[in-house]
């Protein structure tokens, strides 16, 4: 099979606000790479810009806002990801936050997230607050809910994810990948169904993801020169899309149904394969289980074979944390910000970076079905 690549990313060096010619520049090479590797034979889904953290830099996001997604327009780029408000420092003013829901739901090409922890500052209450606020207000503000997309609050995460809406960017233009890699992962378990030694299901894994992923990297280094921007690295998080299912892959391997006993150590040995894989990597390297984008998964949500105090306990070991996880639409703000707080935990207390995409569901509540009506969400039963 050939993989696809889920985004090529190109980062933005320059301060904001970011000039029209800077960015025109950028989504100029974003098109270049996304040609040449659709050249080369590989489907590429998405070419997406990311920035310096936008937070601190301008003072009045609104129209700043308004001029980047007519510029995005103009290039072609439905993605621009502004990076987090650094919300776990102390000195962070929380009022910023306020401006988020309206400034996603007015412009549907960009991205931005709340960083609520770091090693340094450790996890902020009043941070995870707030950000569980903006996810309330996205929820009302844009159709179904659906802005929470484009939104989410991080802990521990650095720069230089190609994957959105995490991704942002430091240092020098450079470009990433992310791949969606879930059915590499399905086709190499597959073959060793109900295999209980992880070793043995990280040495299959490995071998089949340096299989496909070595000449996607030496072509990007390649393109590299070909550009004038350096090549960042991968993301080897085997991202999902519907039936191509990194779930199906883990019941391929535990010949059980997703969440079954075996699911955490499969996980966990299926992150050593991608961590041991010979290539300059970034971002998670970790497994991607977002609820809403796998079907397999989604199927195990309205099942009850997966909840959220399992997918925590994944992303313990192996997991990007909570991902697309559909609420109740009367989810009080205080739960939204306990959960976002038990992922802060985790992400601080094992030094890994974590993530949350929390979507209540407007009207919804235990038993109803989602109808995002988009080609990105499988919409699934909320469990009763």
């Amino acid at each position: 099979m050939r993989l696809t690549i889920r985004t090529i990313t190109v980062g933005v060096a320059q301060e904001h606000p970011v000039g029209g010619a800077e960015l025109r520049e950028a989504a100029g090479v974003a098109h270049r790479l996304g040609t040449r590797f659709a050249e080369s034979g590989y489907e590429v889904q998405t070419v997406r810009l990311a920035t310096q953290p936008v937070f601190g830099q301008v003072p009045d996001l609104a129209p700043y806002a308004t001029r980047l997604q007519r510029l995005m327009d103009d290039e072609g780029i439905g993605h621009l990801s502004l990076g987090p408000a650094q919300a776990a420092r102390p000195d962070f003013d929380l009022n910023r936050l306020a401006e988020i829901a309206g400034m996603l739901a007015a412009c549907e090409a960009l991205s931005c997230t709340v960083q609520i922890a770091t090693s340094e500052h450790g996890a902020r209450v009043a941070a995870a607050m707030a950000a569980a606020r903006v996810v309330g207000e996205l929820s009302a503000a844009t159709p179904k809910g659906v802005g929470n997309f484009r939104f989410a609050v991080l802990a521990e995460v650095g720069p230089g994810h190609p994957f959105f809406p995490a991704a942002y960017h430091e240092g020098p233009s450079t470009f990433s990948l992310g791949l969606q890699s879930a059915g590499v992962v399905a086709e190499a378990l597959r073959a060793i169904p109900g295999e209980p030694d992880p070793a043995k299901i990280t040495e299959r894994v490995r071998g089949a993801l340096a299989e496909h992923v070595l000449p996607v990297v030496r072509l990007a280094e390649k393109l590299a020169t070909e550009v004038g921007r350096p090549f960042a690295g991968i993301d080897l998080s085997p991202a999902p899309h519907g039936d191509t299912s990194i779930g199906r892959a883990i019941e391929h391997a535990i010949a059980g149904p997703f969440g079954a006993p075996g699911t955490l150590s499969t996980a966990a040995a299926i992150t050593q394969a991608l961590r041991t894989v010979p290539v300059s990597q970034v971002g998670y390297c970790g497994l991607m289980l977002p609820v809403m984008e796998d079907t397999v998964l989604a199927r195990a949500w309205e099942s009850g074979g997966i909840d959220l105090h399992r997918l925590l306990a994944y992303s313990a070991v192996c997991g990007t944390g909570l991902d697309t996880v559909p609420l109740p639409g009367d989810t009080p703000v205080e739960e939204v910000a306990r959960l976002l707080m038990d992922v802060a935990a985790l992400a601080v207390r094992l030094r890994k970076p974590l993530s949350a995409r929390l979507f209540p569901v407007p009207g919804a509540g235990p038993g109803d079905r989602t109808d995002f009506g988009s080609p990105y969400l499988v919409d699934v039963r909320l469990p009763g």
